[in-house]
């Protein structure tokens, strides 16, 4: 597909709805991470270039659309996981390195502009998530390691620098997803282990540290996205199964501990990313459909379980990522687009 113009910035279409190019990155990437900071910013981490993993840092400032970059990673690499803790620091935890798994971890800090080394993991792993709980911790669930498809989680405490085991995962899985509940309960979902596609969900307390099996979903699935609604339930959204691209999506309602099917999607897609947007609707950006790579947007309306498409992202694009702004638009950056070509394009939905 080809690729739109980019749109001149005045005063017409600093207004109009849709998609917008935005100051491109200095480093094409894929598999990296982008986190929105406490002051509305955005921290786009490592990833891959179609060469090697990188340990490139670029920070996105949100008032004049402009990138730099900043303080390297110690170590390179991709498939890691990012989260913001309370104190503004980013925490970068595992991944894959140019050969190795890792199991290092790193803190950046914004007042300053550099990376420490921070204690590591007790497990390598990538393909993992890792979740920021409502007491401030940081829960690492999953993931593969060199040999095996793991069930052990980790969780890190900021105020002592360390990392702790707790309880395993029931079920062994990566490419999985884990979402906070607003009871601050871990719903994680899904994901891929020795045997194929899962469809089993289990819940996370913190305060008892138990892990409990909860309803199954509808379709096992991988490469996934969960989102959570303004109503509390979850959405997941596409992904891949045992027959092929998924373009189902299903609700998980924590109440009853069960899974409903909503709307489908209108493009089966997997490698995609999900944003809930300030209105309570749900935005899904690009991704992979078959040997097809995507530039189709949708849009998730709760109040009807309906899907519509609106306008296509600029570039086609999949392994990207997309950050929903303080002032309430949404970042996508990066990924590959269907020549194979590693992207180092930004660009910006603008919508009521």
């Amino acid at each position: 597909m080809s690729r739109r113009p980019q749109v001149e910035k005045n005063h017409y279409s600093e207004f109009r709805l849709g998609w917008h190019l935005t100051g491109s990155m200095h480093h094409a990437r894929f598999w990296h991470t982008a986190s929105v900071l406490n002051d509305g910013n955005v921290l786009v981490v490592a990833g891959h270039d179609d060469t090697r993993s990188l340990n490139t840092v670029e920070f996105y400032d949100v008032s004049i659309s402009n990138w730099t970059v900043v303080d390297y990673l110690n170590h390179a690499r991709q498939w890691h996981t990012a989260s913001v803790l309370n104190n503004g620091k980013v925490l970068i935890s595992g991944g894959l390195g140019d050969t190795d798994l890792l199991n290092s971890t790193e803190l950046y800090d914004p007042s300053t502009g550099n990376w420490t080394i921070a204690e590591g993991l007790n497990y390598a792993r990538r393909s993992h998530t890792a979740s920021t709980l409502t007491d401030g911790t940081v829960l690492i669930t999953g993931g593969l390691n060199s040999t095996s498809y793991l069930t052990i989680v980790e969780l890190y405490d900021p105020s002592k620098g360390n990392w702790s085991i707790v309880s395993d995962l029931n079920n062994a899985r990566a490419y999985h997803t884990a979402t906070v509940l607003t009871n601050g309960q871990v719903l994680v979902a899904s994901g891929l282990d020795e045997s194929g596609y899962l469809n089993s969900a289990e819940l996370y307390d913190p305060l008892k540290d138990i892990w409990s099996k909860t309803g199954n979903l509808n379709y096992a699935r991988q490469q996934h996205t969960a989102s959570v609604l303004r109503n509390g339930k979850v959405l997941i959204v596409g992904g891949l199964g045992d027959n092929g691209y998924l373009k189902s999506a299903e609700l998980y309602d924590p109440s009853a501990g069960n899974w409903t099917a909503t709307g489908d999607l209108n493009t089966a897609r997997r490698w995609h990313t999900a944003s809930m947007l300030s209105n309570g609707a749900v935005l899904v950006t690009g991704g992979q459909n078959y040997d097809e790579y995507l530039d189709t947007a949708e849009l998730y309306h709760p109040s009807t379980g309906s899907w519509t498409l609106i306008d296509n992202l600029n570039d086609v694009r999949k392994f990207h990522t997309a950050s929903v702004l303080h002032n309430g638009k949404v970042l996508v950056t990066g990924g590959i687009t269907d020549n194979e070509k590693t992207l180092n394009t930004a660009e910006l939905y603008y919508y009521h």
